[in-house]
């Protein structure tokens, strides 16, 4: 990690930069699987997955008879554990649950916001080095509590045309009962546009590698909803005296392994906790089975010495992480000052692997910088928020005659006699 001493602020909007993704390079490669998929629909899909996961399927649908069998493979311990984290992630969930509340603006004019979930959702998880089904979790359980009425997932197989028992065992969990063995930005593909075995979704969800995350931008383009702009996995820990070294490095570590280009920052007003943070995060590499990976990441975090703690917490306001965590003295107090951040984390004993995976907050969360105006996933993201009104005679009257000037001030008048004509019957009602 790169060591900074006491940057000036003017510096710090060219210390955190992110670095650039080659966008045009990935489109270059994205693009032509994008329109493939929609010229050639399953077919393309088939190609795609012999080309770039280098397995010939038969057919996209993973076999029902499959999946019953392979729920026998998951160890009892790891159910236990799904299990738990299920509930928990659950029980945060449905407490974001809300039921319509009639609003009386006047007397006679009720409105009211009613939460209907998303139809078709098309889930995305990833395969490859690390099959995630914590991410089935995370999306599956509040779009079925949301009420969205179709939910499939689409994820890569493995080399023998197989998905990961624990993802099986985790759809299971949140009542998915359809998964697709496609990925990359073929799957994104197929999701947007439809094909004959894939439905189209109206919504996509779900982390991805740089193709999948500029295949997903570039659908939202063309009018499908996506979740969040993302980019690589963050994370950054606020650190004083009081926060255990140990504890610190393996943090970063553990954000670290996710990838390459995974994003680590580590500020503290402590020189010598920074230092024992470095010496521990080389000790604990060493024996981590992604250590090439996290090491790769490592080579361009930044550790940064500030004056103070409220200088720190300014600092990462600006950068804006997707996770934060706050290893100090009053975590609680400090956490009062947080702007921008996806998902913080108080105290030394709250690492943030547990909302990862247990805790019960949502994993999938705004990164590269979008923490500022994005918000994680929750169960707002698989509901539409529509409103309702509905007005007695009494209360058009009440209204009528300012919303009758309004709509003359700006000049539609169309607008102006929709209103009128309902007051003049009205007025005829009452004169007879």
């Amino acid at each position: 990690m790169k060591k900074i001493k006491f940057p000036g602020r003017e510096t710090w909007p060219e210390l955190l930069k992110r670095p650039v993704q080659q966008t045009a390079a990935l489109e270059a490669a994205v693009r032509p699987v994008l329109d493939g998929v929609r010229a050639a629909g399953d077919a393309a899909l088939l190609r795609y997955t012999a080309q770039f996961d280098g397995v010939t399927l038969n057919a996209l649908t993973y076999p029902a008879e499959k999946m019953e069998q392979q729920l026998a493979q998951v160890p009892q311990a790891l159910k236990d554990a799904i299990d738990l984290a299920a509930a928990n992630i659950h029980k945060f969930h449905a407490a974001q649950v809300q039921s319509p509340e009639i609003i009386e603006t006047l007397p006679g004019v009720s409105c009211y916001r009613k939460n209907v979930g998303i139809e078709n959702v098309g889930l995305y998880i990833p395969g490859g080095t690390a099959p995630l089904f914590s991410t089935v979790l995370m999306l599956g359980i509040p779009a079925q509590l949301a009420g969205c009425k179709n939910v499939y997932i689409c994820t890569p197989p493995d080399k023998d045309g197989n998905i990961h028992p624990a993802l099986v065992y985790a759809a299971g969990c949140c009542g998915i009962e359809t998964i697709f063995t496609v990925g990359g930005a073929q799957a994104i593909a197929a999701m947007a546009y439809g094909t004959a075995t894939i439905p189209k979704a109206d919504k996509i969800f779900g982390p991805g590698n740089q193709y999948v995350t500029l295949a997903k931008q570039l659908v939202q383009q063309e009018g499908v909803a996506i979740d969040m702009p993302a980019g690589p996995s963050e994370l950054a820990v606020l650190a004083d005296d009081t926060a255990v070294a140990e504890f610190v490095a393996a943090d970063l570590l553990s954000q670290a392994e996710h990838g390459p280009d995974s994003q680590v920052v580590l500020v503290s007003d402590s020189a010598t906790l920074i230092d024992a943070v470095l010496r521990e995060a080389e000790e604990q590499l060493v024996q981590l089975p992604r250590a090439a990976i996290a090491r790769q990441a490592l080579q361009h975090a930044l550790a940064i010495e500030v004056k103070t703690i409220a200088e720190g917490m300014r600092l990462l306001n600006s950068y804006a992480p997707e996770h934060l965590i706050l290893a100090v003295r009053k975590p609680e107090e400090i956490a009062g000052q947080v702007v921008n951040a996806g998902s913080v984390f108080l105290g030394n004993w709250s690492p943030e692997s547990v909302g990862d995976y247990a805790s019960g907050t949502n994993h999938t969360l705004p990164t590269n910088g979008y923490a500022r105006a994005y918000s994680g996933v929750s169960l707002d993201s698989f509901v539409k928020k529509i409103t309702f009104q509905q007005l007695t005679p009494a209360g058009l009257q009440q209204l009528g005659e300012a919303v009758e000037l309004m709509a003359a001030a700006e000049g539609l008048d169309a607008h102006r006699l929709a209103v009128t004509k309902r007051l003049r019957v009205l007025k005829q009602m009452n004169d007879v």
